[in-house]
């Protein structure tokens, strides 16, 4: 039997990353989860780290002697990406260099990134704008230091964990709560969504060698 390989899940106390981190658990890989804040997901058999992704010491110590690094710890609120543009550069784009730092230096088999399929939008600004920053800056990785690399672009999420941002969350309790549904727009916008669920079996599927060096979109 192959010996159980060691992933770390930067932003695995968020929506997506406790269920991505939950996935790969149960694929039977030993997982860390690193968070700024205790994960209220955490399962017996995941070990949980607390730090901060400008802290480069904490990240080389979490990501020694990985096999897989992902990273989906991001401030991912469009409203609030917009309105702290310094700090959104910093989590999204020094916070994601730092741990690309750390995985070349540990000459890690794999680092995956959540990106966006706003970086298609041309709303989004700063979000879309760190995020495109940030793919930019893996690639360049692969190409100066030879780190491979599998970018995900997911579409808007939904389902159990999702926190106060999340469009389906709050349509669902404004019903429960109002009794209707009000949404801004003109009724012709289009949003593709995905379970949050299946979006997490997604992200572990792409550990295979086809989706190595890929750019994917899980939506």
């Amino acid at each position: 039997k192959m010996p159980m390989k060691n992933v770390v899940v930067f932003g695995g106390a968020g929506f997506l990353g406790s269920h991505v981190a939950d996935a790969l658990t149960e694929a039977g890989y030993n997982v860390t989860v690193f968070d700024f804040v205790e994960s209220k997901y955490l399962r017996s058999d995941q070990r949980m780290v607390i730090g901060n992704l400008l802290d480069l010491q904490s990240i080389r110590k979490v990501v020694d002697r990985a096999h897989y690094v992902f990273n989906l710890a991001a401030i991912a609120g469009i409203k609030e990406a917009n309105l702290n543009p310094l700090e959104t550069i910093q989590t999204n784009v020094i916070g994601n260099t730092n741990i690309l730092e750390a995985c070349r230096e540990q000459k890690i088999e794999r680092f995956v990134f959540a990106s966006t399929v706003y970086v298609y939008s041309e709303m989004a600004s700063f979000y879309r704008a760190s995020k495109q920053a940030s793919e930019l800056i893996i690639e360049s990785y692969k190409e100066k230091f030879d780190l491979n690399f599998t970018i995900l672009r997911y579409g808007s999420l939904y389902g159990p964990r999702a926190n106060k941002f999340n469009f389906i969350r709050n349509i669902i309790e404004q019903a429960l709560n109002e009794g209707k549904i009000s949404r801004k727009g003109d009724g012709q916008e289009i949003r593709d969504y995905i379970h949050v669920k299946d979006a997490a079996q997604s992200s572990v599927e792409i550990l295979s060698e086809t989706y190595k060096n890929q750019h994917v979109i899980i939506a």
